[in-house]
């Protein structure tokens, strides 16, 4: 099998500033005509709908990638009915209904707050755990990783990407040999609820914490 491996070499720097990155977002050929979108989930008439961030119109949500969301969405909703999204797919306008067609769901979450996320677009990809709890942001700058009573570590990585939408992060910091493993794989937080696209797993020395993890919008692969 061949193993691609893409090596991060700027120096640690504090993550998440006002900078926007050089590059911009990957996407993957078969991403052609569809967009990336985050927005609020509302049941409405029998009928799941989109509203995008920042946006006043709202869409119905055809599954036509077989994501499941509509299960997701009636698992997840509050007393008010409204979730939080991420999800790729295309506009297409139809009558008086305009709708989206549902291809990618990277998320959906209980949340009031993640529109206005300001380092969403800079994140290539966030991972997180529990008991003990870690987490984990990926830029092009480099990785930090926060685990229960350790300061946050901000170092370069060395991806490896492992065949069929699978890789692995990995660094040599404070004499540790740490590893991001991921996977495309439906995951539930077990603390939260949220649905995430991608398994994680992150192992310090050969000792291994599970979680979620999802593409930030400098990746939507």
């Amino acid at each position: 099998m061949r193993v691609a491996r893409y090596l991060v070499l700027v120096a640690p720097l504090p993550l998440f500033t006002a900078c926007q990155l050089l590059d911009g977002p990957r996407e993957s050929a078969s991403h052609v005509g569809q967009t990336r979108m985050q927005g609020q989930l509302t049941a409405a008439d029998g009928k799941l709908l989109f509203q995008p961030c920042n946006e006043q119109r709202s869409y119905v949500v055809i599954d036509t990638g077989g994501t499941s969301v509509l299960q997701e969405a009636a698992t997840l909703a509050d007393a008010q009915g409204k979730l939080f999204a991420d999800v790729r797919g295309r506009i297409v306008a139809s009558g008086v209904d305009s709708r989206l067609d549902l291809e990618q769901l990277y998320r959906v979450e209980r949340s009031g707050t993640a529109c206005n996320d300001p380092n969403f677009k800079l994140l290539i990809l966030r991972a997180a755990g529990h008991g003990p709890e870690w987490n984990v942001k990926v830029s092009g700058k480099g990785m930090v990783i926060d685990r229960a009573g350790q300061p946050p570590l901000a170092v370069p990585y060395v991806e490896e990407q492992l065949g069929d939408g699978r890789f692995n992060l990995s660094t040599e910091a404070n004499n540790q040999h740490i590893e991001l493993w991921v996977a495309p794989q439906r995951c539930v937080d077990n603390t939260t609820g949220s649905v995430q696209h991608m398994s994680a797993e992150l192992r310090v020395d050969g000792q291994v914490q599970r979680g979620c993890g999802y593409f930030g919008g400098s990746r939507n692969d």
